[in-house]
């Protein structure tokens, strides 16, 4: 067998009512949702200092919690791990056209650009949402979800001028890079801390803020 099926079977035992672990048993997806975060966390630690040695380990931790919600959803009857690579597999296939087809792309703007308009064309998957930024997960942390909101704003050339300073962002952006952005980020975050603002909430609540005022406009 191969380590992933080894893998799976493992977690199948691990699950099985009479002879697992009964932790183990009792956990739903909602349960280990936590796991998921925290196991991702620790693997954007390693990333970040590129230790490859605990990446290894870290990846497989990862990997462990999509095995066990496949598990799960397939005690279910809803799919199974070998379902969830053949979506992955399909969904890459289709959306590179360049690599696994006869289209041809000269960069890797283009390859985005692609990218985003065969998923548009794709069948929407869980409940229907609508505006400007329904694409966006909720669960994003708010330095993601501001990135990402103004992302969307560039992409779709939205009016941000009464709710975006885009001139200071320019003055920002003029002498920052991946250091000075880093510092600058941990200022704000330390002066909140001695304000008694918490800066995941106070970005969070900006940021949909700018949603919500682009969204009724």
């Amino acid at each position: 067998m191969s380590s992933i099926t080894d893998l799976i079977q493992t977690v199948k035992a691990l699950r099985e009512p009479d002879t697992g672990c009964p932790w183990d048993i009792e956990q739903n997806h909602q349960s280990i949702a936590d796991c998921l975060i925290d196991e991702c966390c620790e693997l954007l630690q390693t990333i970040d200092r590129l230790d490859m040695e605990h990446m290894q380990e870290e990846l497989g931790d990862v990997l462990l919690q999509v095995v066990m919600h496949a598990r799960m959803a397939e005690e279910a009857g809803h799919f199974n791990f070998d379902e969830v690579c053949e979506l992955i597999n399909k969904k890459l296939i289709r959306r590179h056209p360049h690599v696994f087809g006869d289209t041809s792309v000269k960069d890797s703007n283009a390859v985005l650009e692609q990218w985003d308009a065969i998923k548009a064309k794709e069948k929407k998957r869980g409940p229907e949402q609508k505006g400007f930024f329904k694409d966006l997960p909720n669960q994003l942390p708010a330095l993601l979800f501001a990135r990402s909101i103004f992302k969307q704003t560039q992409k779709l050339q939205l009016d941000v001028s009464t709710l975006i300073n885009k001139a200071e962002i320019e003055k920002i952006r003029e002498n920052l890079n991946e250091e000075s952005a880093g510092e600058r980020l941990f200022e704000i975050a330390a002066a909140c801390r001695l304000k008694g603002i918490d800066p995941e909430s106070a970005l969070r609540r900006h940021a949909q803020n700018i949603v919500d005022q682009l969204e009724k406009a």
